[in-house]
Formats: structure tokens, sequence, C-alpha cells
């Protein structure tokens, strides 16, 4: 039997991997084992390649078939088809599969309007190979920049690129750098912020893990450019992978002399040393991360003085993010007006973002800046996930902002996403559909940053407490109009008095909220009831006594017993005691149970007896 050489790349991103890809993996071994051609084929675990709704992914080469949504049972048919007979598996494509025809992976329309340059290598390479990163032109830049450009030079490069710090501040990476270069104290560090906490957010952690020696020799540049020598990673412990990979590149790196004193015979040297941090979302602020690496309790400072003044161990130092870093080696190698060419007059490039929710192709993307929202979550997610409408998208995790359907043809750059109330931040989108209560989805963010609040100072550890009080007494029913305005009072002053970036935007999820959906806010309040039935004390299950057979089903799967009744009689749900599980409405045969929003007469009386509840009406 001749088969030709085979390079398969399995998508090993954590969705991938949750999906089934080491199972996958382990039995494409098995059988290429058992008909003796596993020398024929190299096996890569690879980074994320993109789309998670598609995983697992294969992507085969040389022909440059994408399999999509492989299980272990299709890797036999893939074998035979595909390597013995040579004839690709059809329906796994994702051209067959999704109703198109596709020559290659850029003609799918996940792809289409993306932009690679951050993620230039992620999910084409071995992220566990220095040579494939060097085969791909790795090192290259850096190499570029000892031998040809001066520290200065490298500064004004970056400068002309417009790069802005892509952890969710936008500040000018050139200036930070400048002002670190200009300190005449040493010595000087650089800080690779890993610590990527948003809910939904992945756009670093995939980085660290599809392309580590990437972000190696974008710190290397930085260091270059403002005269440091050591770097440090700081990656939250909930990223084994990331760190164990890190550590690999450094290693390698090691080996082939790229790190280390006078790099390429130069006067230059770097070392690196990893951090692990403990998932304390507060160490996403700079000073906060700075205090864990020396070994403090990670909570932030008052600036300034600023870290290019007083940074790690009170020294010059430059923290920037994942991302930004990236960005770097090809900012170098393709040149400043490249980089520039795309993105806005003030957002220049790309951005790589999180894209999550109610849209129907999730994923990690990387597209331009000034890309419009609808293009985003149409062209790229796909739209809405059938029979769904969209009624929000919140950008920038816990410190950003819902827009509203309205909002669909504002552009995604720092300025336009900021005069709308809501904020680019690290990268997440969560895509929200008609059957989300938006009172309920603040109050979610505002409780993770309660959660993450490090209590150092009294508006973020007191204000975002008495908020979040608030959003339960109006989830619950008991709410006054007067609360709205007390709200937007609280939330405006945590934001002007907080000492750190998370308290001064912790309040934006509900203050964009109110902003929007101040009607959805005041129906919980004088109403008492929940537009999207998801707060649980402002809907009722109720057991329509005329589609009623009697089966008795919802009973007997009631998880509470709250359910009495006969054949005669019909069923009745007792309100109290109701959990608003849903059991009674998925069991029923003939649809004869309907959620209802509101507080239902019966707990109204119930309640009121127990003194639990005043009715206002």
């Amino acid at each position: 039997m001749v088969v030709k050489r085979f390079d398969i790349l399995i998508c090993f991103g954590s969705g991938c991997i949750g999906a089934g890809a080491a199972s996958i993996k382990k039995k494409l071994i098995s059988v290429l084992t058992e008909i003796d051609i596993l020398n024929e084929v190299n096996i890569i675990e690879t980074g994320c390649m993109g789309p998670c709704d598609y995983g697992p992914l294969i992507m085969i080469y040389p022909e440059g078939i994408f399999y999509r949504k492989v299980t272990v049972d299709d890797i036999q048919e893939i074998v035979e088809e595909h390597f013995i007979k040579g004839r690709p598996v059809k329906r796994l494509m994702v051209s067959e599969a999704e109703g198109f025809t596709a020559k290659d992976i850029s003609e799918i329309p996940f792809y289409k309007k993306q932009i690679k340059v951050a993620l230039e290598n992620c999910g084409y390479l071995d992220p566990e190979s220095i040579d494939e990163y060097i085969a791909t032109g790795g090192y290259e830049a850096i190499g570029q920049l000892l031998t040809e450009s001066t520290p200065e030079q490298t500064i004004e490069i970056i400068k002309e690129s417009g790069l802005r710090g892509r952890g969710g501040g936008g500040f000018p990476t050139y200036l930070k750098w400048e002002l670190t270069r200009k300190n005449s104290r040493s010595p000087k560090y650089i800080i690779c912020n890993g610590d990527e906490g948003d809910p939904g957010a992945f756009m670093d952690r995939s980085l660290l893990e599809g392309d580590p020696h990437r972000i190696l020799e974008g710190m290397m540049i930085a260091g270059y450019a403002v005269g440091a020598q050591k770097g440090f990673f700081y990656i939250r412990a909930e990223y084994p992978l990331a760190i164990k990979r890190i550590i690999n590149a450094i290693e390698q790196a090691k080996k082939y002399s790229l790190i280390g004193n006078n790099i390429f015979s130069s006067d230059f040297s770097f070392d690196f040393e990893v951090r692990s941090g403990a998932g304390a979302f507060v160490c996403g602020e700079e000073t906060a991360l700075i205090a864990s690496i020396e070994g403090k309790r990670g909570e932030p400072n008052p600036k300034p003085p600023y870290p290019s003044d007083y940074g790690l161990w009170g020294m010059p130092t430059v923290v920037n993010n994942v991302e930004t870093l990236a960005n770097l080696p090809t900012i170098i190698r393709k040149g400043a007006n490249w980089f520039a060419g795309f993105g806005t007059e003030n957002s220049k490039g790309t951005k790589v973002f999180a894209l999550t929710g109610d849209v129907l192709n999730t994923g990690l993307v990387e597209v331009p800046m000034g890309i419009k929202l609808k293009e985003l979550i149409n062209d790229v997610g796909g739209g809405l996930i059938q029979g769904k409408k969209l009624k929000a998208v919140q950008l920038g995790g816990p410190s950003g902002g819902c827009l509203t359907s309205d909002h669909l043809d504002v552009p995604i750059d720092y300025e336009s996403l900021r005069e709308k109330g809501s904020m680019m931040g690290s990268g997440g989108v969560i895509v929200i559909d008609d059957s989300k209560c938006m009172v309920n989805i603040a109050k979610f963010f505002l409780e993770f940053s309660v959660e993450e609040s490090c209590g150092k100072c009294v508006p973020c550890r007191v204000g975002l407490k008495q908020m979040h009080l608030i959003l339960e007494k109006i989830t619950t029913g008991e709410g006054k109009v007067e609360d709205i305005i007390e709200l937007e009072k609280l939330g405006k002053m945590i934001c002007k008095m907080s000492l750190c970036g998370l308290g001064q935007t912790a309040p934006n999820p509900v203050l964009s909220t109110l902003r929007y959906f101040k009607k959805e806010y005041e129906i919980h309040i004088t109403e008492q009831s929940c537009p999207a039935k998801v707060c649980l004390s402002l809907f009722h299950f109720l057991i329509d006594k005329d589609k009623c057979i009697g089966c008795s089903l919802c009973a007997r799967k009631c998880p509470v017993n709250c359910i009495t009744g006969n054949r005669e009689d019909k069923y009745f749900i007792e309100q109290p005691e109701c959990i608003k599980c849903g059991t009674c409405m998925e069991v029923c045969p003939v649809n004869a149970i309907n959620k209802l929003p509101g507080i239902s007469s019966e707990v109204r009386e119930q309640l009121a007896q127990k003194k639990l509840f005043e009715p206002e009406f």
C-alpha cells in the first residue's frame, strides 16, 4: 500500500478538547497503527482554529481539507477514504456540510472578513515546535531590529503603526514604551499580562496556547525598545496548558541561543520568568499584577506613579497585554504602514474577539478595527440561532456595556463604543437574544465584580454591593421606582471614586442597560413581572385545566412534590413550594402547562398573609 505523506492538524483549543479532540487523536493513532501507515502521517496538536461551534476540527494537508464536528466514529472512514483512496469525506467538510462550495478555508464565511495578524499562526502550526515557528518567519523581527534599528527607531515604528493596548484601555503602546525608555533608572522589566478573567473571554489563552513563541518574540521586541533585560509572564493558574507551552517555548529558545546573553551576537540580552496567578480578576489591573509578582496581596495602587516610573520592585516597568505583544513581530516584519492600513483613523490594525452567546458561529475571530457590529454578528458569526431575535450585545465583559439592535451600524473601535456607553475591553463579545432578561444580565455581571473586588477602596467594596442588593430587590418583585434613580446615582459615583479600573468600570453593565432598557427595569418594579420570564420570583407555571388530561406525569416528575390533584379534578401547582425548574412543562404530553410572567394571585395572597410581600395594587 502506497500512501502519500499527510499532516493532520487537530484543534486542541479548549473548546475542541472539551468536545473530544483527545479521543479523536487516540482513535486516529489506533487506526493508523492497525493498518501500518502511522509513519506516513504527522499528527499535530495545534492551537485554536477559531470556529468553536464546528469542533472538534481537523485540518489535513497537503490538500487543506477542513473537517468539522468530527467524532471517533468518523476516523475509520477518514483514513480509508481520504488517506488510502484519496477521496475526501464530503459530508464532514465545512463547505459541503454548510451548503456552499469553498476552494480553501479563506472562502468559508466565518473567515472571509477576518484578517489574521495576532492569530497569524494560531491553528496552523505545532505550538510546541520552535522549528515550525522559525519556518513561518519567527524571530526574524527581533533579529532585524538588533541588526538594523536602534531602540528609539523601534519605538518610532510602533508609533507609526498606531498600535494601542489591546487589554481594554487602548493606551498608545509606543507612549508607554517611550516613558519607560526615557527613565534613567535600571533594571527595567517587561511584563506580559496573561491574567485574562472576563466571563466569556479566551483570546489571551488561545494565543498563549496556540503560538507561544510569538509572545516571547513580542516581549523581546518590547524589551529591546525600552532597555529591559528580563520579562515576566503572569498567567492565571487556570490556564495550565498555556503555562506549559510558554515554559516549553522558553526552554527551546534557550537551546537555540535566541534568548540569554548577546542575542544574535549583539549587546542585547534577555531572559524570562513565569509566574502563575491565583485567579483574582483584579490582578488584571497592572499595579495589582505587579504587587502579586512581588509576593504581595494583589491590590491596586493609586496612579501616579505609573509603572513606567515606579513598577516592579520600584523599577521602570512596561505591562503589555498578550494580544498587544502578539502584534509586534508582524508589525516589524511587514512594516508600520502595512498595519496602519487596517482599521480607522484612531484605532489602527485588527482586534481579536471571543464571539460567544446566542450567535450561530461562536469562536475566536480577528477582524479589522472599525468593522460594523452587524458584520461581526451576521457575516462572521452567521447571525443569531434560528428563531431568535437580537436584543443586545455585551462588549467588554463585566467592565463593558450593552448595546442594542439599534446599534448594529456602530463601528467597533475605541471611541465609537465609548460614545455609546460600551467599551472594547479585552475583546469579549456576548450576543444576547430576545429570550434574555437585561436586568438579570446586569445583575450577573455586577455579581461577578462584587465577588472579584479586592475590597481596598470603599466605593468599590461597599458601593457595588449596594447596587447588587438593589438589583436583587428589583428581580424579586420588591423594587421601587426610586431604586432606578439610586442605581444611576451610585453607579456614576463608583465610576468616579474607585481606586482602579475594576471599580471604575464595574457599574457599566448596569448603567448601559438603564440607558437602553429602562422600560424593562420599570416593568420589573411596577408590574412585579419579568417580561422574559427569567427572574425566578417574577414568573410562574400554571396548569390549564381545560387541556390537562389528568395523566399525573407532572406530579410524578416534580422534584419537590408541589403538584397535587387527581385524574377527575385535574392537577394544581402549589405556587409557594414551586422552585420554577420547568420539569412539569417539559414532561407534559399535551402542553397543558404555561410559563407566565408576573407573580401569581395565589403567591401574592399567601405571601401577603406571611407578611413577606406587601401588595401595592
